[in-house]
């Protein structure tokens, strides 16, 4: 099988057994966003979709250039210095987790759209902590307001939910239930709906069981990452 046909071939049954989780779920079907991190431009245009997710600043800047019709959404962490590069070609950021972070990225999507390099609002998702770990990312529930208001009071972000990942050893159908939970009363406070972007290849049927509206597959699309 060819890599066009091979790339197909996972697209498709991932989206069957996502469809299939849901109904199981008695959930509607979230969204796909398929991770491309490691793998070439090449491959993201065979996949042929709209929207894909990655990681790291500089591999997703030069695949958003060669790839101008494709939506590139930011799941990584963003080093507040390297802010203005990731509004200027990021649809969305899944990954804010400080008022340090949402302020950069305000100040780099309000330069891009002065330069014309993006035409509207940065959409952002506040990644939070499950666990109050913040190494690996993700703002502690007891911060969430504080983040939230810097988004909120912001001229060029628009807050569109929330993003988890469980950490290590913990259960992720509850990291999932207490993220959608939270998700919910976030939506209530502010009037509108909020959106959890949760669940990866090894956990989305917990996420779906829970009221994801966004799943992050990589792997299980792409297949493995090239070797260097």
């Amino acid at each position: 099988m060819d890599r066009k046909a091979q790339l197909h071939a996972n697209l498709e049954a991932v989206r069957a057994e996502i469809a299939r989780l849901a109904a199981a779920a008695g959930r509607p079907a979230p969204r796909l966003l398929p991770v491309t991190k490691f793998h070439p431009a090449e491959d993201i245009a065979l996949l042929g979709v709209t929207d894909v997710a990655e990681n790291r600043e500089q591999e997703a800047r030069a695949k958003a250039e060669a790839l101008p019709d494709v939506r590139f959404h930011m799941i990584g962490q963003v080093q507040t210095k390297k802010a203005n590069h990731v509004a200027r070609w990021a649809a969305s950021v899944h990954s804010v987790d400080s008022v340090k972070l949402a302020h950069a990225l305000d100040r780099g999507a309000g330069l891009a759209m002065e330069r014309g390099q993006r035409e509207g609002a940065l959409v952002v998702y506040i990644q939070v902590s499950a666990d109050g770990d913040t190494a690996r990312g993700g703002v502690p529930y007891a911060d969430l307001d504080e983040v939230v208001a810097a988004v909120e009071d912001s001229a060029h972000l628009q807050l569109h939910g929330l993003m988890v990942v469980p950490p290590l050893g913990s259960d992720p159908a509850a990291v999932f239930a207490a993220a959608r939970g939270r998700a919910d009363a976030l939506g209530e406070r502010l009037g509108r709906s909020m959106e959890l972007s949760a669940g990866m290849s090894q956990d989305k049927a917990e996420a779906i069981a829970n009221g994801t509206d966004i799943v992050r597959v990589g792997t299980d699309i792409m297949g493995p990452r090239p070797l260097a």
